[in-house]
């Protein structure tokens, strides 16, 4: 029979597995580790979203040069727009060498690729002799180019780049500004022999389900990394919701633990909030991303924080960096229900802290 949770239960497990709960971890190294990765965005309205990631763990010890070392000695690496620790390169080589996976959209960017294998063999060439090497740097000699109704129309050495790293002979080597730099992988990647592909699935589950705490075993489809684990795991009902979910037994364990929480201002894209539908199930909290509304229909604004305090979430804050004028501008809190003062405390005090760390004054509505 499956274990049973209570909403509470579930909701302390989730806020453990992603380390915003009272105990924070002490290194940058520790958090991507334990969150598995930390997706890479140019957004800046506040901070570079891995910053704020950090930072929400860390807190005003997080130093962004520590998050630089472990990109310039390649602990960690860049795939696909994600941070990872670069040991975990060994998970995605069988899936590399596989490159495409039969059935899927892939299948049309590998078929372009192979129209296109010359142009492939200037680019590895190029970075063989000149690596690494900008994106502007690298050769179009494609006789076929790329076609899309969307914004990569034409962009032909960025798709043929993004086909060698789907195939492993190509890696992000490091970024300066925005500007991908890149390299032969096997001058990136460390020489770790990779795991079966069957197996490195089911590693790369545990380890998501580590991250969560607790999750589908099957969910929806999610860009950049899966919100679902398949069969690892405990499995476990949530009182009030319907289905069943997949839960880290470690996690399982300490259910009955004193829960210490905290507040913690997340990103958009924190991973304790990605899973809108998890969101709303288990935290009961309504939340969307509203940049890319046109402004007149935002709610809570352009990149409103999530508002967490202990093991829920109370509301939203629209707040925005305005680094010319040296202040972090909090437009509108908006509370789903009043704010207990103590609630209001903390989350002034960590508003305070989000300023100090940004060096820029604080000015509240």
């Amino acid at each position: 029979m499956p274990e049973q949770l209570t909403r509470e239960q579930a909701r302390r497990i989730a806020v453990r597995a992603q380390l915003l709960d009272a105990r924070r971890p002490r290194s940058v190294l520790e958090v991507v580790q334990r969150l598995g990765f930390l997706q890479y965005d140019l957004t800046r309205a506040i901070a570079p979203s891995q910053d704020v990631i950090l930072w929400s763990r860390l807190g005003d010890s997080y130093d962004r040069s520590d998050l630089q070392h472990l990109l310039d000695t390649q602990e960690l690496i860049e795939l696909h727009m994600v941070l990872r620790p670069a040991s975990d390169i060994a998970l995605y080589r069988a899936e590399m060498a596989a490159w495409p996976a039969a059935g899927t959209w892939e299948q049309r960017l590998a078929d372009w690729a192979g129209a296109n294998a010359a142009c492939a063999e200037d680019i590895l060439d190029q970075l063989r002799g000149d690596g690494p090497l900008p994106t502007t740097e690298l050769p179009d000699t494609c006789a076929v180019p790329w076609r899309s109704s969307g914004w990569t129309h034409d962009k032909n050495v960025q798709k043929m780049l993004s086909a060698l790293v789907a195939r492993g002979e190509v890696a992000l080597a490091r970024r300066e500004g925005a500007m991908p730099w890149w390299d032969l992988a096997e001058r990136v990647y460390p020489d770790v022999p990779p795991v079966p592909f069957a197996d490195a699935v089911r590693e790369r589950n545990r380890r998501r389900l580590v991250a969560f705490g607790i999750a589908r075993a099957k969910t929806v489809q999610a860009p950049v990394e899966p919100n679902d684990v398949g069969p690892v795991g405990v499995q476990a009902t949530v009182e009030g919701v319907r289905g069943t979910w997949q839960v880290d037994p470690d996690q399982l364990e300490r259910v009955d633990e004193p829960f210490e929480g905290r507040a913690a201002l997340l990103s958009p894209l924190d991973r304790l909030v990605f899973d809108r539908k998890r969101l709303a199930e288990i935290f009961e909290f309504d939340y969307v991303l509203e940049m890319y509304k046109p402004a007149v229909q935002r709610i809570w604004g352009y990149w409103a924080l999530p508002v967490l305090v202990g093991d829920r979430f109370i509301g939203k804050a629209d707040v925005i960096a305005e680094r010319q004028e040296g202040e972090l501008i909090v437009h509108a809190l908006y509370e789903d229900e009043p704010w207990a003062p103590e609630q209001r405390a903390a989350v002034l005090d960590e508003l305070s802290s989000l300023a100090d760390w940004l060096d820029l004054a604080l000015v509240l509505p």
